[in-house]
């Protein structure tokens, strides 16, 4: 999916996923193939479930 794609669907801006792209700050994977990203729903999913908080 793209960038808009997936901001929507983990519920943030395109820009913190680009920034996140930048700094590596939170990890969220990715795919880029030339200038082109790209993100896995597998690989979101994945990551939400890592960083899921349980109490």
């Amino acid at each position: 999916m793209t960038r808009p794609q997936a901001a929507e669907y983990l519920g943030t801006s395109h820009q913190f996923l680009e920034q996140d792209a930048v700094t590596k700050r939170h990890g969220i994977p990715f795919i880029k193939i030339g200038r082109k990203v790209a993100y896995l729903k597998s690989d979101l999913d994945s990551w939400l479930m890592a960083h899921r908080v349980t109490q």
